[in-house]
Parts: structure tokens; C-alpha cells; sequence
């Protein structure tokens, strides 16, 4: 399959490989993968505006009875929900005496400190002040505008989805020793799929970059023509679009093909340095899969037993994905980055 056909709807999604090549023979992408065309993609993300949103986690693991804990930029936050399930967020110490207020629980909407019974309704108390938080339905952000240092904005910058009643959405979170721009060249670099994931991804080609790349328009768009492995010869054709809509996230689309609307997102956060100084990063991938086939409505339906096994696929790509960003803020730290 070429960049310029586009694989449509079949009855079956299923298709055998005619002439498997293996893997070394494969063709050669570290022409295109051209380090000036990466790092172009990666700056016109960077000079996107964020709003000072960061994305935190699952809207799901949010529970009405219990706060969770997170950190941004080495700023620990806490965040819950209100008596109406709208989230809440601020800082995570407990201005009485600092408490961790991620191990406080919630009673009505308010949470309640476990050391001294202080009460956070979300108002402000003292020197506590809360933050503006969001919930799209599949992940939960924040607004930090003193560390994003950008004009604000009310809402995060949320790419087009499938409708949510439509759909399955499962999300992983992992982290690593890199910095977001690390997580999100990897994402731009889509040449490297089949040759560094060759258990998920065969025969990909990408086409050249389309849109004109301004800020303002945010269009510059990679598309890919892939395969994804089943079993054997057995694989499953798509073509992706991939796009960075604002700093921290790049998006991928399914445009033609098998879960044509499907979206995955991958969204990094700054998490701030380790013992030893380095940066951390976590990867909040959110894959958010529909499809018009009459079974996906019984899909649908076993979605809790779905959300595991999407969640490991993830995961699988993701321990080499990391590694790839890793091994970039390693080679950027050290003045040893060839790109």
C-alpha cells in the first residue's frame, strides 16, 4: 500500500500480506526521517499556545470519595471532585501544617485532612489557593499559569474526537528521563514505526508534510499509510494523520481504513527533576477507538475487559518509545545530539 491509495472499507478488516518482506529488507526511512524536517515540526508545536493546561491523568481514575495526587514541574497538586462531580484541583499541601492532601479523602465534595480534619471545599484558605481545573470526559487537566507562563486560556486545547457514548477510551500513563520535547519528537518522527516497533507495524509510508505550518493554523499534518500485525501474514491497513495541535500533545488520527475517526493522543507532562537532578516526564496516552461495524456496539459493551488489553498494547510501544526519548534528552544533554 502507497501513500497515495487509500485503504477503504471492507466487509472484512483483515488482509494477508502477498509478499512479506523481512524486516531488514525492508525499505530504508533515514532518508525521509530528515532530522531538519523533525526538528521544524517539533518548533512550530512548541510556539503553539498551551493556555497553561497540563494534562494530569484518566477522568475515570477520579473517584467522588477519594483526592488524588500528581505533580507538575515538581509542583505537587491535589485534585478531587465537588458535590456535582465537576473536578477540582489546587496545592498539595494542606496549609495547615502540610499534609499530603493526595491520602486526605472527600466528603461531600470537600476534602478533609487526615492529620487535623481541615476542610478544602475548593475556595480559597489562607495562602491556599486552587486551580483551574478541567474534565473532557477521557483525561483531567490543569492550569498552572505561573509554569506555563503563557496567556491563559478557559479551556485546554482539546483535539476532535469520536463521540464518547461511540467509542472505547482507554489510557496509559508512564514516565521517563526526558523532557515533553523529547516525548513529542518522538511522535514526529512516524519513519521510525515499522523498523523500531516491528511487532505492531509493517509496510508504513509517509507522505510529505502537508498544510503551511503557521502557528496560527496548526495544520502541518504527517500522513502515514500503515499496517498493523495481527498474526502472521494477517494485518490490518490504516492511514493516520499526525498533528501537533498544541506543546505537549500530538495527535493521531485515523482517517481511512479499519477505526476510521479513532484518535490517540499523546500528551507529556513535566513532572520535574529526579534525586540526581535529571528531568522526568510522563506520558499520558489516551486512545480513544470507534468504529461503524454493527460488532463494535458489542464491543462497546465489554468495554471494562477492552480497556486492559488496550492499555497493554500501549504500554508494549511505549517501553521502546520512552527508550527513543530517553536516549534523545541523553544525547541533547551532552551536546551529542546529531539533529
Amino acid at each position: 500500500m502507497s501513500a497515495g491509495r487509500e485503504p477503504g472499507p471492507r466487509r472484512y478488516p483483515l488482509r494477508l500480506r502477498r509478499r512479506p518482506v523481512a524486516w531488514e529488507r525492508q525499505h530504508p526511512t533515514w532518508r525521509e526521517a530528515r532530522p531538519a524536517v523533525i526538528a521544524a515540526a517539533l518548533k512550530r508545536a512548541q510556539g503553539r499556545p498551551s493556555g497553561n493546561w497540563y494534562v494530569l491523568g484518566a477522568s475515570r481514575q477520579l473517584k467522588g470519595d477519594r483526592s488524588l495526587g500528581r505533580t507538575v514541574a515538581g509542583r505537587e497538586i491535589v485534585l478531587w471532585r465537588d458535590a456535582g462531580g465537576t473536578v477540582r484541583a489546587g496545592p498539595g499541601a494542606c496549609p495547615h501544617l502540610g499534609a499530603p492532601l493526595k491520602d486526605s479523602p472527600v466528603r461531600c465534595g470537600t476534602v478533609i485532612c487526615h492529620w487535623h480534619g481541615l476542610a478544602l471545599d475548593g475556595r480559597p484558605f489562607g495562602d491556599w489557593n486552587p486551580y483551574p481545573a478541567f474534565d473532557d470526559g477521557v483525561l483531567t487537566w490543569v492550569r498552572l499559569d505561573d509554569i506555563g507562563g503563557e496567556q491563559a486560556l478557559d479551556r485546554p486545547v482539546v483535539p476532535p474526537r469520536p463521540r464518547l457514548a461511540h467509542s472505547v477510551a482507554a489510557v496509559l500513563t508512564t514516565s521517563g528521563r526526558c523532557e515533553p520535547e523529547d516525548v513529542v519528537a518522538n511522535r514526529l518522527d512516524p519513519w521510525h514505526g515499522a523498523w523500531f516497533h516491528p511487532y505492531s507495524f509493517v509496510d508504513l509510508t509517509v507522505a510529505p508534510l502537508t498544510g503551511d505550518g503557521s502557528d496560527e493554523a496548526g495544520d502541518d499534518a504527517f500522513t502515514v499509510d500503515v499496517s498493523f500485525k495481527v498474526a502472521g501474514r494477517a494485518v490490518v491497513p490504516v492511514r493516520a494523520v499526525f498533528t501537533a495541535p498544541e506543546p505537549r500533545t500530538v495527535v493521531m488520527h485515523i482517517t481511512h481504513g479499519e477505526g476510521a475517526g479513532s484518535v490517540v493522543e499523546t500528551h507529556a507532562t513535566p513532572l520535574g527533576p529526579d534525586r540526581a537532578g535529571h528531568p522526568r516526564t510522563a506520558v499520558v496516552e489516551a486512545v480513544i477507538a470507534t468504529s461503524e461495524r454493527p460488532g463494535f456496539l458489542a464491543a462497546r459493551a465489554v468495554a471494562p475487559a477492552l480497556r486492559p488489553l488496550m492499555r497493554a498494547a500501549a504500554a508494549r510501544l511505549w517501553r521502546d518509545d520512552i527508550a527513543y526519548a530517553e536516549r534523545r534528552w541523553t544525547l541533547r544533554s551532552t551536546g551529542r545530539f546529531p539533529g
